[in-house]
């Protein structure tokens, strides 16, 4: 986690044809922080007017290419699938040896993608597109799943709002799940949509079959039953160490480590109705005891469930 007293500069790179939605999702989140911890720029390729995906509206940028030089993250929106102008490219490059973190939005993991930035790692985008980030760019992982992926020092994520999502992410990982939930409360959002969960893609249009589909279902049913790792095996008919290797594979996490997630996940969405009981909301989410669910809280988002209840209800 990165904590920083100085100044975080965060440049947004509209490429042309920009998605307008993933750009204000960037500039609501770092541009309206009100704190001091980041100042926002807005860049284009020379400035000026750029077009959006949308028919009729036109944005002006005042800032070209340059405002990536000085830049500790560059984010990348959405921008209309196409070759990336090689003045962007060595950009991004440059922007990235010299130690800033690229990441970005839906379609905006192409122009990562082509200037190399991709290669040898693990890559999200919209799941419409995941198909074409993997035939056009075969040294990139494409998962066709995950609403965002961290791979350090470059973060791709899937479209619109799991782009709201990565960039509350990152608010997290510069300074501490306190700040990102005080965040996520002024853009009236949850904050807990972990990289891991799944992009909602209609039956019969996933890009590649989900082997632990049928035990994360079921799991995630029967989240007020005590589950062991013996039950998911039992469930997803292999060993407790295929499993293991499955789920490391699939979400970067053991097993228990996927199941504790998703029973907070759950607690979240219950906190956010005011009328449930933190004692009851421990016992649907199989975290037994009140006292278990504020540790379990803690730990994940360094706060407490009282807390997070003030922050996302009226």
């Amino acid at each position: 986690m990165r904590k920083s007293s100085a100044t975080h500069r965060v440049v947004v790179l509209a490429l042309p044809r920009v998605v307008a939605f993933d750009l204000t999702i960037a500039t609501h989140v770092f541009g309206h922080e009100g704190h001091g911890r980041y100042a926002m720029t807005v860049s284009a390729l020379d400035g000026g007017q750029v077009r959006t995906t949308t028919e009729g509206l036109n944005l002006t940028v005042a800032s070209t290419l340059d405002a990536l030089g000085d830049a500790d993250t560059v984010i990348v929106p959405g921008f209309r699938r196409g070759p990336t102008p090689a003045r962007a490219l060595h950009a991004l490059r440059l922007a990235h040896r010299r130690g800033a973190r690229i990441a970005s939005i839906c379609t905006g993991a192409f122009a990562l993608a082509q200037a190399g930035l991709l290669d040898g790692r693990r890559a999200t985008t919209h799941w419409v597109h995941a198909e074409a980030l993997a035939r056009e760019h075969p040294r990139v992982h494409v998962d066709a799943n995950a609403l965002y992926v961290d791979e350090g020092q470059v973060v791709t994520s899937a479209g619109l709002a799991a782009g709201l999502d990565m960039c509350l992410y990152l608010v997290g990982r510069d300074h501490g799940q306190a700040v990102a939930i005080e965040r996520a409360r002024h853009l009236v959002t949850p904050l807990h949509r972990a990289g891991g969960q799944a992009q909602f893609i209609p039956a019969g249009a996933a890009v590649e079959d989900d082997e632990l589909a049928v035990v994360t279902a079921w799991a995630s049913d029967n989240l007020h039953r005590p589950i062991t790792v013996a039950d998911l095996s039992r469930q997803a008919v292999m060993s407790t160490r295929t499993l293991h290797r499955a789920f490391q594979s699939r979400f970067r996490m053991s097993p228990r480590a996927w199941l504790i997630q998703q029973r907070l996940r759950a607690a979240c969405t219950l906190l956010e109705d005011g009328g449930i009981s933190v004692d009851e909301i421990a016992r649907r989410t199989g975290l037994g005891t009140a006292t278990n669910l504020r540790a379990h809280f803690q730990r994940a988002f360094a706060t407490t469930p009282t807390a997070y209840r003030r922050a996302f209800t009226p």
